[in-house]
């Protein structure tokens, strides 16, 4: 009985733990920076020991990692599909000005970029990236766009890979290498620009 009843105790410890030292993380990316940001310093801030951290996580960007989807998390980020009205053009506005809202909040931001960098660098966070981020919430995407396909919406023979980039694509790079202001009207002019050219229609000239 002794032990059945540590057990709960155990976990929730643990798990007030993990989120006390993925809360530190975002805040001191936040405050620091990427580059100035350590397990150290993560440890003293979440009151945890550096060897906890390093149990549970290899490096300080599997830690940004694991914060930020806690926070999407938090958020309710992370649905089960994508919107579908009926009308693909206003359910991807809708997509995508959230993804514009996320990308201007700094809590996201900051880290979101550096973990962008990180990915670079790190190919075990990036293969621990693209399994639990990038492929599932592309097949989201995907999903979405197929659903349109069968609707007629769009081309029967587009690539729907190529069209997740073509969509989601511009707002990356635009937020990523600051090359203008990313705004709701930029993202309304990619769907736009998009659909117009995968929408069916005479292909021959």
């Amino acid at each position: 009985m002794t032990t059945q009843r540590k057990a709960p105790d155990a976990a929730r410890r643990n798990e007030a733990a993990r989120r006390a030292i993925l809360t530190a993380a975002l805040d001191l990316a936040g405050e620091v920076g990427y580059a100035r940001l350590s397990i150290e310093g993560i440890a003293a801030r979440a009151g945890a020991g550096k060897q906890t951290i390093y149990r549970w996580w290899p490096s300080k960007g599997a830690v940004l990692f694991d914060a930020l989807l806690m926070l999407s998390e938090g958020q309710g980020d992370q649905p089960a599909d994508l919107p579908d009205t009926g009308d693909l053009e206003a359910d991807l506005k809708t997509v995508l000005r959230a993804t514009v809202d996320e990308l201007n909040d700094p809590r996201y931001s900051e880290p979101m970029r550096a973990l962008a960098v990180e990915i670079l660098l790190d190919p075990a966070l990036a293969a621990d990236f693209a399994e639990r981020l990038d492929e599932p919430v592309r097949e989201l995407k995907r999903r979405r766009l197929r659903r349109a396909q069968a609707a007629g919406q769009l081309a029967a023979d587009a690539d729907l890979d190529v069209a997740v980039d073509l969509i989601w694509g511009p707002l990356r790079t635009r937020w990523l290498y600051r090359e203008g202001p990313l705004t709701t009207a930029f993202a309304d002019t990619v769907v736009e620009t998009a659909l117009n050219g995968l929408r069916p229609g005479d292909r021959s000239r």
